[in-house]
């Protein structure tokens, strides 16, 4: 099915009184959600006990956990000692991936630095390769690594090259930022046809079975002339992209993803508004 969830804590979870991630699984129920996202974003600093404590809350209501490995990964890097450590933040990421009891690791690929655009697409390639035979010989190629859409244009991570990326094993499955696209593309996203278009483009490349249930990200983001500058919440009214024509691509195509919210300090909320416009609209005829 189809599942909806917050990226990390929002600002009602601290409002409340809550101070533990073992308490957003209830959080999340309460509020009819499915999913959470767990960040490494500035580190895998955690122990063992720990992770399982939280693994079990969320075993405990039902509510499927997702992690995102570190944000300093980049396996475009022109140094090979720092693309050792790329691979380890990916690998203990999914350690307590695995410890949490989730399926799903969301990672970003890469940026350019001073390399040419296919130099570093290249490179990115040759070394999820390499990432890949790590993710067999640790036992981990059951888990989702899912490589994401990225938002600024010095970032690599266009839509064609996370499904690149994913091609080489079936150990990857796309992670879609819409609100990166939207950004990047300088707001590209407004109609079902905009959204479908992409959809589409990766079922052609990947198939259905490798689509059905991908990874998405959701949220409105702040762009200029070089992508992204900061996400936002669903007030705002004058950066996209919006959710309903999503809803109706992904109805469309009969696609199940996972939906994270990254709203700015309303993940939560906004996810539950996700779900609603997701129930409420109807399939293009």
């Amino acid at each position: 099915m189809i599942k909806f969830g917050p990226s990390g804590n929002c600002e009602e979870f601290y409002a409340e009184g809550h101070k533990h991630t073992e308490q957003a699984a209830q959080f999340c129920k309460a509020r009819g959600l499915d999913c959470y996202e767990y960040s490494f974003g500035r580190g895998v600093n955690m122990s063992e006990g720990r992770a399982l404590s939280i693994g079990e809350a969320f075993r405990r209501e039902n509510i499927e956990i997702s992690v995102h490995a570190p944000y300093f990964i980049n396996f475009a890097n022109p140094s090979d000692e720092a693309a050792q450590k790329s691979y380890g933040y990916v690998l203990d990421s999914a350690k307590f991936l695995t410890l949490f009891g989730g399926q799903r690791l969301v990672f970003h690929p890469a940026a350019q630095g001073k390399a040419t655009r296919g130099e570093a697409v290249q490179k990115t390639i040759d070394r999820l390769k390499i990432l890949r035979d790590y993710i067999y010989l640790n036992g981990y190629e059951k888990l989702m690594f899912c490589p994401e859409t990225m938002g600024k244009a010095a970032q690599i991570g266009t839509l064609e090259e996370v499904v690149a990326f994913c091609k080489i094993d079936k150990c990857f499955t796309p992670a879609i930022d819409f609100g990166h696209i939207n950004a990047r593309e300088q707001g590209s996203l407004k109609t079902v046809a905009d959204y479908q278009s992409r959809l589409e483009y990766m079922l052609a490349e990947l198939g259905y079975d490798r689509v059905k249930h991908f990874h998405v990200h959701f949220s409105k983001i702040m762009y200029g002339g070089k992508g992204e500058i900061k996400h936002l919440t669903f007030e705002d009214e004058v950066y996209g992209p919006e959710f309903e024509p999503l809803a109706i691509a992904l109805k469309n195509l009969k696609l199940q993803p996972y939906i994270v919210s990254e709203s700015a300090g309303t993940q939560a909320k906004d996810a539950c508004e996700m779900k609603r416009i997701y129930n409420s609209v109807d399939i293009a005829v």
